[in-house]
């Protein structure tokens, strides 16, 4: 008897295993373990829902549908799996046509998998294992995750074209408006952003590229032509340089082989031109001095010299307040390894580094690979959250800026309880209460604004950040999905800064605003994390205050400029040396709409009380083809047909119209 179960048994789970080989034959899964005798079946999940190291041929798929709102937990950390090195993809959409959701590699024990995501009643999330690191076999659980607190106004999903690498959200028309970026070996693809809201997608056909930023993209304007220009960063540097009016790209690769990490663009020695740096894997790392004539002079130590490299995650920050840009690389080789070791370089001004990270208490054996840099406690000064990519090292380390040292506060912030990992850690304020949250491991963890944080769950993952629709709240991409932040009632200024004497894109400045909450700082940095490239644009949150008595920026060439009481919830543009003369103000959209394509919700976001407005959809003949009611800022959009259509709205001194598509 026990041995005719054994082998009904055993023809069930090669049964599961066979029907689970596509996402068409997807086996249904609810909340229990399921076993995987291993990964052979023959559709690799496709898209990939990361980037960099892409090496899988097989995948594994499963279903999951519930009846209500809730979080789930897919984990493949279990005593049972010893370690197993994991992969794990969540889609949405229909099979043929699939984005991604969420996803994990290494959050678990070893090299296990821990994601967490929301999910929706009546929708079917597919979950896909890869064999990108093994075909082994393994238990995985499907489980009711924690309730999170409430995310920071929530984030609706906004679909874009995008080509393999989607690592960049900067300004590329000089209008103000951060652009969603993506690239690929011969290709630049640009979402331009509207006024209003949505996008113009163009693609511009380049050369094939010697690198593509396999590793890591940072931008900036390389010849001071006003239109920001790429850095691609592989198996070197490859700049893709805009012309005179952003309308082409010609490739400019360096010959000198580079095993490529963090890629940055910083004013090294301050002669008012970008110059180009970045991390070496397996050697001292390099950089390229600009020469203002369309060549770069190669350099390599003297910003990290250790032999066999290490060298991750670069951040340029002035820690010290002195005006100069200083280097933080957040390092990953293996405990107790010498490249393991962090370091922290202070410019001496004069065109030299001096690694100052043993007298400012900085120095361990920590496996990471980015940092993330911001005034956690607004008391005037960079302090630093060094996020672990595994816990072989030692775990994540809150590090509060004292002036003369750092201190370790992670005790009690909430990163002493935190498990989540990452190789991506930036600080942004991403609920504008005025406090900088750091987005990585899974989770944003929500500044409370006394050096702890809240972890908080939200469906984006890390990616390139920057203001996508214009309404002052900070938006993430993830591949061919923009998570809009659709925000709340806190106010908020944006600075946007354009050099003369220095850099034309104010990398290296730092820029100060005081409001009734004190003083919020921060640097204009190009590269931020370990692989993406975020907005130029400086974002502040201000809270309830509805006043800013003062901006101050710092100029990289070390002029200060003051701008008293400019208005708010919108974006302050200076050019250096003009301020005193007059500034201009970019202000936020008046009306926009969101995502388009829309599936079952459009978003209405305007600063007006739209209560007991007419609210009509039309098709492009102008025939009402819906009248919806508007609910939470929400208009419930699911019965329409695909297509195009115009919403109208219409009350009391307010008359709106946008476009907007149906999927």
């Amino acid at each position: 008897m026990k041995r005719s179960l054994l082998l009904l048994a055993t023809a069930m789970i090669a049964w599961q295993a066979q029907a689970q080989n596509t996402c068409a034959t997807a086996v249904a899964v609810g909340i229990n373990s399921y076993y995987i005798s291993a990964i052979n079946g023959t559709e690799m999940p496709s898209p990939s829902c990361f980037t960099g190291n892409n090496n899988a041929s097989a995948g594994e798929w499963y279903s999951y549908t519930t009846t209500f709102d809730t979080v789930i937990r897919v984990t493949t950390n279990l005593t049972q799996n010893g370690g197993v090195d994991t992969r794990v993809h969540v889609y949405v959409g229909t099979c043929g046509n699939l984005t991604c959701y969420a996803g994990d590699d290494d959050s678990g024990s070893g090299y296990t998998s821990v994601v967490n995501f929301n999910v929706t009643a009546g929708t079917t999330y597919y979950i896909a294992f890869d064999d990108n690191w093994t075909s082994a076999g393994f238990t995985f659980q499907v489980m009711y995750a924690p309730p999170p607190p409430p995310p920071p106004g929530g984030f609706t999903a906004q679909y874009v074209p995008a080509t393999s690498y989607a690592n960049c959200v900067v300004d590329m028309n000089a209008d103000g408006l951060d652009d969603a970026v993506s690239v690929n070996e011969n290709q630049i693809n640009i979402n331009y952003q509207l006024p209003g809201g949505g996008f113009n997608n163009v693609a511009y056909t380049t050369t094939n590229a010697d690198n593509t930023p396999y590793w890591s993209m940072c931008a900036g304007d390389l010849d001071g032509n006003g239109y920001n220009d790429l850095v691609y960063a592989g198996g070197g540097l490859t700049f893709m340089m805009a012309n005179d009016d952003g309308t082409a790209y010609t490739e400019v690769s360096q010959p000198e082989y580079i095993f490529c990490q963090r890629s940055n663009l910083v004013d090294i020695n301050n002669d008012g031109l970008l110059d180009a740096f970045s991390c070496h894997d397996v050697a001292p790392n390099v950089y390229y001095i600009n020469n203002g004539d369309g060549t770069w002079t190669w350099h390599q130590g003297g910003l990290g010299d250790t032999p066999d490299g290490g060298n991750y995650g670069s951040i340029w920050i002035d820690y010290d307040n002195d005006g100069l840009s200083d280097m933080f690389i957040a390092k990953c080789r293996g405990a107790g390894s010498a490249a393991s070791i962090d370091q922290l370089w202070h410019n001496n001004g004069d065109g030299t580094f001096t690694d100052v990270a043993p007298a400012m208490n900085l120095t361990d054996y920590q496996q990471s690979w980015s940092s993330a840099w911001g005034d956690f406690d607004n008391d005037g000064d960079m302090d630093v959250m060094i996020g672990a990519s595994s816990f072989s090292g030692g775990g994540h380390k809150l590090m509060r800026n004292d002036g003369t040292t750092f201190t370790n506060v992670t005790v009690g912030s909430g990163y002493d309880l935190f498990t989540g990992t990452s190789i991506e850690f930036v600080a942004q304020d991403f609920n504008n209460d005025g406090y900088v949250d750091v987005l990585g491991g899974g989770a944003l963890m929500l500044n409370n604004g006394d050096m702890t944080f809240t972890q908080t769950l939200i469906p984006a993952n890390n990616g390139p950040i920057g203001d996508l629709n214009n309404d002052g709240f900070l938006d993430i991409q993830n591949g061919g999905t923009i998570w809009m932040n659709q925000g709340n009632d806190n106010n908020w200024i944006n600075v946007l800064a354009t050099g003369v004497n220095s850099n034309t894109s104010a990398i290296g400045a730092r820029i100060e605003v005081t409001s009734a909450l004190g003083t919020q700082i921060r640097d204009i940095r190009s590269g931020d994390g370990f692989r993406y490239m975020s907005t130029l644009t400086a974002h502040f949150g201000l809270g309830t205050d509805d006043a800013v008595s003062e901006v101050t920026i710092k100029w990289p060439d070390g002029s200060v400029e003051h701008i008293f009481e400019p208005a708010i919830n919108g974006t302050l543009q200076l050019v250096e040396g003009q301020s005193s003369v007059g500034i201009s103000s970019l202000p936020a959209a008046a009306f926009s709409i969101f995502p388009s394509p829309a599936m079952d919700k459009l978003q209405l976001r305007t600063a007006e009380d739209l209560s007991g407005s007419d609210i009509t959809v039309s098709d492009l003949s102008g025939k009402t083809v819906l009248r919806p009611s508007l609910l939470n800022s929400a208009l419930d959009v699911s019965t329409l047909s695909p297509g195009m259509y115009l919403v109208k709205v219409q009350g009391a001194g307010l008359h709106y119209t946008s476009k907007f598509v149906k999927q």
